[in-house]
């Protein structure tokens, strides 16, 4: 059976699981928490780039500030969209101020700005806050 490897949204530890079309159960090996209990993981440039070299799935990063009014307004609707979606893909938040260097490296000119990446390579992008269901059509593209 194929398995794939996926970071734990509460301890960032790696974990190897079989791939599969539904999970009814899934914890991690280190914090035994569930890893069907998807949330965006907050990182800074050394978790990004942790996450995007270690896992299988697709990862997908809100880039956001705090003083912006449509990144807080989306905010629920991303996190929703992580709960609804656990081992299908890795949900990340960057704080572009706290980060700039990430920004710039990717370009970040407006925000909210979410881009997809596969095997640690950007395949699309979305800028603008959107509801949750748009955020689950678009990331289910490339799942």
């Amino acid at each position: 059976m194929d398995k794939i490897t996926v970071v734990c949204p509460h301890c960032m530890q790696l974990n190897r699981v079989p791939k599969k079309e539904h999970y009814s159960k899934a914890n991690c090996g280190k914090c035994k928490n569930s890893l069907l209990d998807n949330k965006p993981i907050e990182v800074d440039s050394q978790g990004f780039n942790y996450v995007l070299q270690n896992s299988d799935l697709p990862v997908v990063v809100d880039f956001w500030a705090p003083w912006c009014g449509p990144c807080r307004m989306m905010a629920p609707a991303f996190s929703d969209t992580a709960k609804a979606m656990p081992l299908k893909a890795q949900f990340l938040k960057v704080n572009t101020e706290e980060n700039p260097q990430v920004s710039a490296q990717f370009g970040i000119r407006s925000i909210p700005t979410m881009i997809l990446f596969k095997n640690g390579q950007e395949v699309d992008r979305v800028s603008g806050a959107l509801p949750a269901n748009q955020i689950a059509q678009w990331v289910s593209q490339y799942i």
